[in-house]
């Protein structure tokens, strides 16, 4: 585990350290919430620059976002190892905000948030990003590989959709690339369940020059009908959706992260609706 008391000594010289929490662990990265207020992030694979470029990014973001964004505290050039601190955002990830209402309300504010980013010229964020451009032909065949891990946990009447799904060639690629979060699950939304207001957009260390429809993908896979993809950019939403889906199930099964496993079989309704026939 990470020497988060060190960093913070390095970083923040007299912070009182009264609690440290494990706030959560994802595939790249490692999270502690320090007294209930500062929210420290350490990488699995350290790299430290890409670390301060996402510090660089945020900071940049700031004028930009429509939604609250984490502000950056301190980096690894002060912590002395690959981490960032930030204050820590209200709400809670709409992952674990089950049964949270307003669902159409939270899917236009999402998406009204990806116009915003979907038009910040590429040219100022180049040096901060890198560009994600994988071709859909192994987005394709990553999910092709997954699913024998997962087959046994998809009802009987998905499975030849998906097998079908799987064997089809994808659509046809991106013709330009925007600017976008990369990674905008449900678990990187926070809300406030009582309201349904989106408090903040978390973790942006996937942040990349990208096809516009990837995000709009991940959340019509988390969020359903409410949030459908725009016209132009559906086909390859719903392939990036359904692939996606099969990622997140998997790392639910592996990892025993039900909440995980229960929203990727809920998305099987709307991402393979022809079974239900």
């Amino acid at each position: 585990m990470p020497d988060v008391r060190s960093a913070l000594a390095t970083a923040l010289p007299g912070f009182a350290v009264e609690s440290v929490a494990l706030l959560g662990e994802g595939l790249d990265n490692v999270a502690f919430e320090i007294n209930n207020d500062l929210l420290v992030r350490f990488s699995r694979s350290p790299d430290p620059l890409r670390t301060t470029r996402e510090v660089r990014l945020l900071t940049a973001l700031r004028s930009v976002s429509p939604l609250p964004i984490p502000e950056p505290v301190f980096g690894p050039g002060e912590a002395g190892q690959d981490c960032f601190a930030y204050r820590k955002l209200p709400g809670v990830p709409l992952l674990d905000a089950p049964g949270c209402e307003g669902l159409d309300r939270i899917a236009a504010t999402l998406a009204d948030f990806l116009r915003v980013l979907h038009a910040v010229p590429a040219e100022q964020v180049r040096d901060l990003v890198e560009t994600d451009d994988q071709p859909l032909t192994e987005w394709r065949d990553d999910a092709a590989e997954t699913y024998p891990l997962v087959a046994d946990r998809i009802p009987a009447r998905f499975r030849r959709p998906i097998e079908a799904f799987l064997a089809a060639a994808p659509p046809p690629g991106p013709s330009t690339l925007v600017f976008s979060h990369n990674d905008l699950g449900i678990e990187h939304v926070l809300v406030d369940p009582r309201t349904s207001a989106v408090t903040g957009i978390i973790d942006w260390s996937d942040a990349a020059l990208v096809d516009p429809a990837y995000d709009h993908g991940l959340l019509f896979r988390d969020l359903g009908p409410v949030a459908s993809p725009p016209a132009g950019l559906r086909e390859r939403a719903v392939f990036y959706a359904r692939c996606s889906m099969l990622e997140d199930l998997a790392f639910g099964v592996e990892t025993g992260r039900r909440r995980y496993v229960e929203k990727s079989l809920a998305a099987l309704e709307w991402l393979f609706p022809e079974s239900a026939r």
